[in-house]
């Protein structure tokens, strides 16, 4: 182990929808955790890496915690309570604006007896006046969990820089677990999957976006200036698929054109979409196909 080097787990624990997808991404400095209004957009561990000289943190943006309603939701919450327990620190991110509420206290007694420092991070400040932040901050304290507590704008960038500060220098001392110039460790045509996913959670309501996982079965490179992509989005019933496809196929090709640009944004080539939408009966329940897609048991 080098003394000269530091090296670390971040678990982001959180309600669905407080902001973890966006710090990750803003820690990062680039897009590595789709960002979305609908609970459940983050159902993958996904670790982003942000590395400096001479430290890396291993950010692992979570599930948000919710009580499991089927085979997915199950495996998502058995997979927030191992990262916790593997973590080196725990970085609880709280909303603001909503206060909080018996589900942060609820992670809170988690983390109580987590072996390893906890943070809070008091997200989207930049929408309170100060007295109301202030009043935050205090109800963060009041969980008494915190080894420190930052207030930040994860969409803005406000105090980001100074709780990244603080996590590398409280990571252990290690050897990187990353290469230096490595964001994230999705594969890559799971990170094309969600590009696509993001577009349709944001373009789609009520049952519609807790129903679809896109899968992205073809990357053609073979021309230097075109990628072409052909990716299906699964949903579960024939109802769904028609809300996903739109009347003469206008939702589908609004969400295509949408994650063309993010896709070639991503890649830095033209990209050709094929994205079809498919029916696959109670897919969250089929544990065959969860393991396929890579929902850890």
């Amino acid at each position: 182990m080098s003394p000269e080097t530091r090296a670390g787990l971040i678990a982001l624990a959180g309600r669905p929808n407080v902001g973890k997808s966006t710090l990750v991404n803003a820690i990062v400095g680039q897009k590595v955790a789709i960002v979305s209004d609908k609970p459940q957009t983050t159902r993958r561990a996904i670790r982003g890496v942000a590395t400096r000289d001479d430290a890396q943190l291993i950010l692992t943006d979570l599930p948000g915690v919710q009580r499991p309603l089927d085979n997915l939701t199950e495996r998502m919450q058995r997979r927030v309570e191992r990262e916790l327990s593997e973590t080196d620190v725990a970085l609880m991110v709280l909303n603001a604006e909503q206060g909080v509420g018996p589900g942060d206290r609820w992670i809170a007694n988690l983390l109580r007896n987590a072996p390893c420092p906890v943070v809070i991070a008091v997200n989207k400040v930049d929408r309170l006046d100060r007295p109301h932040t202030i009043l935050a901050l205090e109800a963060a304290g009041e969980l008494g969990i915190a080894d420190e507590i930052f207030p930040i704008s994860a969409r803005k960038g406000t105090g980001v820089e100074s709780l990244a500060d603080y996590l590398f220098r409280v990571v252990p001392e290690s050897p990187f677990l990353f290469g230096a110039d490595e964001l994230s460790d999705l594969s890559p045509f799971v990170h094309l999957a969600e590009l696509i996913r993001e577009q349709i959670l944001r373009r789609t309501f009520e049952e519609v976006p807790h129903a679809v996982e896109v899968v992205v079965e073809e990357v053609d490179t073979e021309r230097e200036d075109l990628t072409v992509v052909r990716a299906r989005a699964w949903v579960e019933t024939e109802s769904q698929k028609g809300i996903l496809v739109g009347a003469g196929g206008k939702m589908i090709r609004a969400i295509g054109t949408a994650a063309r640009k993010e896709l070639q944004r991503d890649l830095g080539t033209k990209v050709h979409l094929d994205l079809q939408v498919r029916v696959r009966r109670g897919w969250r329940g089929d544990d065959a196909l969860l393991d396929r897609l890579g929902f850890d048991n």
